[in-house]
């Protein structure tokens, strides 16, 4: 008979998670012990780099914007450098400048913080941000519709360096770790798209949207941008051709879409939070931003006197299906709460596609699409569209992971070899 400590234990396989306790679980509350103890800064570092790349590319698609009648000048791209400073700014530019980087500035020192320990971080920080503001004004000369300048590009290096500054202010004032730690009590160690996914959540929602928390409705603009560009080809003919016109959501389908719109960054959450409770936080924690960025997007597109136009009884009922349904969904296990979101992303991104946007709402992104709203409109519009299916694949990736079964162990074994 092997005894207690025999090496039939020893390869005896771990549980796989599904049938470990998500909530507050022996194995759970072990594993957050031991990324206290010595893994968050690897946590934290994987969180910052996905979010600064994610930020790298708003910020390349914002300066770039709109990517058409590309032309070459005939001089240099980096003239700009040397030219007197413009005119005419208004403080909105200055802000939106300084704005733009201060994220980038943060997240980048935050990494080369946390991943190198190197002691100029901040001084690197700056110098990634300044260099890719220096290639995209540059690129700008190309682009009949911007205007590179040497201010805009100085107060994105401001922007960046105030951004790092705060990074290693909070760095030295012990925020960073403490902030490891709390992430590891609450979150799974593989929760970094996740985390990443709801930091993006509340950006996405200033688009604005034909259905309120209704993100990804795409089909309808790609449909057009399709057939736009096959227009004298043979190809234009291969593409299907609908019977029917989409029509707009009736109220209950709209109801629906709200509480889904509102109840899938739940579910997202819930697949990576470990405790009940914790899960109850941060699902109004979900709402109350859900519900802030939608009414400082109406703001935007309507006026502050209207900030709260778009809360009309189909919403008002939606949310609250999402809160019963959000309570209801607090003791699912983790993989059940991945399930979940699955589903939902499915029905909502199904029913949003399959309708129409009204005419007023193409009225509205016409004055996003305007004046001082075209860099922070591109912006904000890819995130609208693509959360959502960015959501679904990183929650179908997760699923594919846990599938792999992991390598089995050999023990070691102190067995003399017998000739």
């Amino acid at each position: 008979m092997p005894g207690p400590h025999s090496p039939a234990d020893a390869v005896r396989p771990a549980p796989p998670d599904d049938q470990r306790r998500p909530l507050q679980g022996g194995e759970e509350l072990h594993e957050a012990t031991r990324s206290e103890n010595g893994g968050g800064a690897n946590i934290h570092q994987s969180s910052a780099g996905l979010l600064a790349l994610a930020m790298m590319c708003l910020i390349v698609y914002a300066s770039l914007y709109p990517f058409a009648e590309w032309r070459d000048q005939g001089i240099s791209p980096f003239n700009f450098l040397t030219a007197s400073l413009p005119k005419y700014w208004t403080g909105f530019d200055i802000g939106a400048n300084i704005a733009g980087y201060m994220p980038l500035g943060f997240l980048l020192a935050l990494l080369v913080l946390r991943s190198y320990r190197m002691r100029w971080a901040a001084s690197t920080a700056v110098l990634v941000a300044a260099l890719l503001s220096l290639v995209l004004e540059a690129l700008q000369s190309y682009l009949p519709s911007r205007i590179p300048s040497n201010l805009d590009m100085a107060l994105n290096t401001l922007g960046a360096w105030l951004g790092a500054c705060l990074a290693w202010g909070i760095e030295k004032l012990g925020i960073v770790d403490r902030w490891s730690r709390f992430r590891a009590r609450w979150f799974a160690h593989d929760a970094r798209g996740a985390l990443a996914l709801l930091a993006l959540w509340p950006l996405a929602l200033l688009f604005p949207a034909s259905v309120p928390m209704g993100l990804g409705q795409v089909f309808e603009r790609l449909e057009a941008a399709l057939a736009d560009a096959l227009i004298d080809t043979p190809f234009l003919e291969w593409l299907p051709v609908r019977e029917i016109e989409l029509q707009p959501l009736v109220p209950l389908a709209e109801l629906l879409c709200v509480a889904l719109g509102a109840l899938i960054p739940c579910l997202l959450a819930y697949s990576v939070i470990r405790t009940v409770w914790q899960r109850a936080v941060f699902a109004m924690l979900v709402f109350l931003a859900g519900i802030a960025a939608s009414a400082l997007s109406a703001a935007l597109s309507y006026g502050p006197e209207h900030a709260w136009a778009w809360m009309d009884v189909p919403v008002q009922a939606g949310l609250g299906l999402a809160v019963l349904l959000g309570a209801l969904a607090l003791p699912v296990r983790r993989r059940g709460a991945a399930a979940f979101t699955l589903l939902a992303l499915a029905i909502q991104l199904t029913l949003l596609n399959q309708a129409q946007s009204s005419a007023y709402f193409a009225q509205t992104l016409q004055t996003w699409e305007q004046g001082r709203f075209i860099r922070f409109h591109g912006v904000v519009q890819w995130l609208g569209w693509l959360w959502p299916y960015a959501a679904l694949l990183y929650v179908l990736s997760q699923a594919a992971g846990r599938q792999q079964p992991a390598p089995a162990r050999r023990p070691i074994e102190n067995v003399k070899s017998t000739q």
